[in-house]
Protein backbone atom coordinates (compact mmCIF):
# COMPACT_ATOMS: atom_id res chain seq x y z
CA UNK A 1 0.00 0.00 0.00
CA UNK A 2 2.91 2.37 0.68
CA UNK A 3 4.20 1.86 -2.84
CA UNK A 4 0.80 2.71 -4.33
CA UNK A 5 0.63 5.94 -2.30
CA UNK A 6 4.10 6.97 -3.47
CA UNK A 7 3.22 6.26 -7.08
CA UNK A 8 -0.06 8.17 -6.71
CA UNK A 9 1.79 11.17 -5.25
CA UNK A 10 4.32 11.18 -8.09
CA UNK A 11 1.56 10.95 -10.68
CA UNK A 12 -0.36 13.76 -8.94
CA UNK A 13 2.74 15.98 -8.96
CA UNK A 14 3.33 15.30 -12.67
CA UNK A 15 -0.31 16.10 -13.46
CA UNK A 16 -0.12 19.33 -11.43
CA UNK A 17 3.04 20.43 -13.25
CA UNK A 18 1.49 19.61 -16.62
CA UNK A 19 -1.62 21.62 -15.73
CA UNK A 20 0.50 24.60 -14.70
CA UNK A 21 2.50 24.46 -17.94
CA UNK A 22 -0.72 24.23 -19.97
CA UNK A 23 -2.14 27.24 -18.13
CA UNK A 24 0.94 29.33 -18.83
CA UNK A 25 0.92 28.23 -22.49
CA UNK A 26 -2.69 29.29 -23.02
CA UNK A 27 -2.14 32.59 -21.19
CA UNK A 28 0.87 33.45 -23.36
CA UNK A 29 -0.99 32.37 -26.48
CA UNK A 30 -3.93 34.63 -25.62
CA UNK A 31 -1.65 37.60 -24.89
CA UNK A 32 0.22 37.13 -28.19
CA UNK A 33 -3.06 36.94 -30.14
CA UNK A 34 -4.24 40.18 -28.53
CA UNK A 35 -0.97 41.93 -29.39
CA UNK A 36 -1.17 40.69 -32.99
CA UNK A 37 -4.71 42.05 -33.32
CA UNK A 38 -3.47 45.45 -32.17
CA UNK A 39 -0.53 45.36 -34.58
CA UNK A 40 -2.71 44.42 -37.56
CA UNK A 41 -4.93 47.48 -37.30
CA UNK A 42 -4.58 49.78 -40.32
CA UNK A 43 -3.75 52.89 -38.29
CA UNK A 44 -0.57 51.20 -37.05
CA UNK A 45 0.92 51.02 -40.53
CA UNK A 46 3.24 53.74 -41.76
CA UNK A 47 3.57 54.27 -45.48
CA UNK A 48 7.05 54.54 -46.85
CA UNK A 49 7.76 56.41 -50.04
CA UNK A 50 10.66 54.08 -50.84
CA UNK A 51 8.24 51.14 -51.14
CA UNK A 52 5.71 52.89 -53.39
CA UNK A 53 5.91 52.55 -57.15
CA UNK A 54 6.66 55.80 -58.95
CA UNK A 55 3.73 56.89 -61.13
CA UNK A 56 5.79 58.69 -63.77
CA UNK A 57 7.68 55.59 -65.01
Amino acid sequence: MKTFKKIAKVVAIIVAIAAAVAGVYYAVKKIKEKKNEEADKPENYVSCSCCEKPENL
